[in-house]
């Protein structure tokens, strides 16, 4: 089944690219090299809207460090435009460019901090360097200190820091020309899981309290399910899905998704692989996987029972919500039924996106 109405999709895609803040439009680029051209992004079509989060995934070599620098022209497109508000920042001269970069704060993977400098002064050192007077340097760095929650820590230098500790100054720095967008490589590749949460929980905070739009790349699925509103998935420089969060996690159409999607994926337990076989006893239960890709149905586990014969049993289960859409699945055991199984697994797809039979297992 499926709760998509085309028309609205296409709508609202339009609507996207109506109101979109960053907008690449047929965009590629190729690097030369000792083995001759190498194209690293072809034919991109995107559109972000202002204030979304919004992910770019992809395995190594994808062209996703590629996309998200043409952003603030650390790459130069081969062709195609990147539109910024409507502009096309191609045009732009240098005069123009130093103001595009200071709208547009970046954080990295491996910080980027000076080691010889303390907190304060490595949050302060842009503002310096535009020339910005002392009272308002120390105004500002103040306030984002406390918004990242170091303002104990601003005599500190790098090397006393945790790994938390040391990208949260990144990202302070980062906001310290009040950006418009905000582009994250790799912010929390170098950190440890409780670590990523804090630091992803910190910037939806800042993306909420500062209206920013961020743009990241990750190779995790993970932290695109966390904070992101979009996402697209790159391939060998090239687009092959995109879409809410909810949707593509939830009916991942390409194989790409899919394989970046694996890690997250609720194996079988052990206990009930052992169990499972293919033949039907006399006896034996039926043996239901039930798919919810989050198009509006939801598990309703008193109505599933009544639809497959009244004997349905919850053997294991992996849902989660994801933009407030149920994605995930159930896995139930049906006793023997005067329905027949064709008739109850026919009843099972009125209330579940996908029916797959994983065989039989002996009642109990």
């Amino acid at each position: 089944m499926s709760g998509f109405d085309p028309h609205l999709q296409q709508a609202a895609a339009a609507s996207r690219i109506a109101q979109a803040h960053l907008r690449f439009e047929h965009l590629g680029k190729t690097y030369e090299s000792a083995q001759g051209p190498v194209q690293a992004l072809h034919d991109i079509e995107l559109s972000i809207e202002r204030g979304e989060v919004f992910g770019i995934i992809g395995r190594s070599g994808a062209g996703k460090s590629s996309l998200l620098r043409t952003i603030n022209r650390l790459e130069q497109p081969s062709s195609g435009r990147v539109l910024i508000d409507g502009s096309d920042i191609a045009s732009y001269d240098d005069d123009a460019l130093v103001a595009l970069r200071r709208r547009i704060g970046m954080i990295f993977q491996h910080f980027n901090l000076m080691s010889a400098k303390t907190v304060w002064q490595n949050v302060e050192l842009p503002l310096k360097v535009a020339g910005v007077p002392r009272e308002i340097r120390q105004r500002k760095v103040r306030e984002l200190l406390e918004l990242v929650g170091l303002e104990d820590k601003h005599g500190a230098y790098p090397a006393q820091l945790s790994g938390g500790q040391k990208q949260r100054v990144g990202i302070a720095r980062a906001l310290v020309h009040d950006p418009q967008v905000l582009l994250c490589d790799e912010a929390t590749s170098a950190l440890d899981p409780e670590t990523t949460q804090a630091i992803l929980g910190l910037l939806r905070e800042i993306n909420r309290r500062l209206g920013l739009t961020v743009v990241l790349i990750t190779h995790e699925m993970a932290v695109i399910r966390e904070i992101c509103d979009r996402v697209v998935v790159l391939e060998r420089g090239e687009v092959v899905e995109q879409g809410p969060v909810w949707q593509v996690f939830g009916a991942p159409g390409h194989e790409v998704t899919r394989t970046l999607l694996a890690p997250l994926q609720h194996a079988l337990p052990a206990s009930l692989q052992q169990r499972l076989h293919r033949s039907p006893g006399e006896h034996d239960d039926l043996v239901l996987r039930l798919h919810f890709a989050g198009t509006g149905l939801e598990p309703d586990l008193p109505a599933l029972g009544a639809a497959l014969g009244g004997r349905a049993t919850l053997l294991d289960a992996s849902l989660e919500q994801i933009q407030g859409h149920a994605v995930g699945h159930l896995i139930l055991s049906v006793g023997p039924s005067a329905l027949g199984h064709a008739t109850l697994i026919e009843n099972a797809r009125t209330l579940a996106d996908h029916v797959e039979v994983l065989g039989y297992v002996a009642a109990v």
